[in-house]
């Protein structure tokens, strides 16, 4: 639901009722993981998506009915060999989406998760989808230090707010089966609850340094991705928010002493992207920024620079397994040439790093096209673009 919060927040605050359809389950391949939420209000305004396209039209339906009725459904969606042309995923997967009506005011849990996540408070929703009847859609938003909505039993309650907690605390959306009791049980027992938690933290952050034309492709770019963009420069001549309208904030500071000051902010999902290709700014910026537990170190510049840049961070003192962080010449071989070619070229080795992947052509294997980067997992991926960073030779 965190792209679709803004509107469903101008919906609530309106009075409006509507029905929210989430993904709870994914099974194979499918278009969109879980937590991809689509949802329509009582005049049939749609703002969304489930699954691309495949089940859109059905899950619409889906959520007029339960506006109509009232009720709480799960549904399943997966592709059929008798019904190809069917409501189904060609791509063979299967999902599970819960559809809920929602009527503000009516669900302490909804309305306190739905304002949160709109001001970007981190939350855990967590959603009954499988147990005992009339419990299917009963929520429990929970915060770091609070929670709001309730789940009988009480002693079932607290359970599933302490594993919310621990997920929120993680960053991470997954499904927990609890007995009556509140301890974690086999699915297949009886009495069980199934519940799907989503958690939504701040968006990613994305800190751009070097106030150059390359940074203004990079950061319209990151913004597209869903980062958080900060540009960050010492000359304020370059660093000024007309030249990067597309970030969030331009900062004009030292690099290193910016990043200094954002010590609170970073976390494992935070990207860094070192443009200036100059001693004076890369290296004690570098010398930070590759202790630090952040998810991504890249920096321009030739092989040349990147070589020099090296020499330098390890009379500085960093190991050989600090340096190995460094994405450097940044971004995959693409043969790119112009900013917007390079902010590609650097977004795909970031989007490869993250998730794992193989950087060759699809069309070259015949495996999994999904396939997330284990948990604890460092995959190090060859640097290119190098012919779009010949600044220094």
């Amino acid at each position: 639901m965190q792209d679709i919060a803004e509107q469903l927040l101008a919906w609530h605050a309106s009075g409006r009722r509507f029905a929210v359809a989430t993904v709870v389950g994914v099974t194979g391949s499918a278009p969109r993981g879980p937590g991809a939420a689509l949802a329509v209000d009582a005049d049939g305004e749609v703002v969304g998506s489930v699954s691309g396209g495949c089940v859109e039209g059905a899950v619409y339906e889906l959520c007029r009915a339960a506006l109509a009725s009232g009720e709480t459904v799960l549904e399943r969606f997966g592709y059929s060999d008798e019904e190809a042309f069917a409501v189904g995923l060609t791509c063979g997967g299967v999902l599970e989406v819960l559809v809920r009506p929602v009527v503000p005011g009516a669900d302490p849990a909804l309305d306190a998760g739905i304002a949160l996540i709109a001001a970007g408070t981190p939350v855990a929703l967590a959603r009954v989808v499988a147990g005992p009847a009339g419990l299917l859609g009963a929520a429990v938003a929970v915060t770091a230090g609070s929670h709001h909505g309730a789940l009988p039993p009480t002693r079932l309650e607290r359970a599933v707010v302490a594993e919310a907690r621990a997920l929120l605390d993680a960053g991470r959306t997954g499904r927990l089966v609890l007995g009556p009791d509140g301890r974690p049980c086999d699915p297949r027992g009886q009495g069980t609850v199934t519940l799907f938690v989503e958690s939504y933290v701040p968006a990613p952050r994305m800190l751009v340094f070097g106030a150059v034309d390359f940074a203004a492709a990079v950061a319209r770019i990151g913004r597209f991705l869903g980062y958080r963009v900060t540009v960050c420069d010492a000359r304020p001549v370059f660093a000024t928010a007309r030249r990067f309208p597309d970030a969030d904030e331009v900062v004009v500071d030292w690099p290193h002493r910016y990043l200094d000051s954002q010590l609170d902010r970073l976390d494992g999902r935070t990207v860094l992207c070192v443009l200036t290709h100059d001693t004076r700014f890369d290296v004690p910026l570098l010398e930070r920024a590759l202790r630090l537990p952040v998810g991504y170190v890249g920096a321009m510049g030739s092989r040349r620079t990147h070589r020099e840049r090296a020499a330098r961070l390890r009379e500085a003192g960093l190991t050989e397994a600090e340096l190995a962080r460094l994405h450097s010449p940044i971004g995959l071989d693409l043969g790119a040439r112009t900013p917007e070619e390079t902010a590609v070229s650097v977004a795909a080795e970031i989007v490869a790093h993250r998730r794992g992947g193989g950087c060759l052509p699809l069309g070259t294997g015949d495996g999994p096209i999904h396939h997330d980067v284990p948990s604890g997992a460092g995959h190090g991926l060859a640097a290119g673009a190098e012919r779009a960073q010949l600044t220094t030779l």
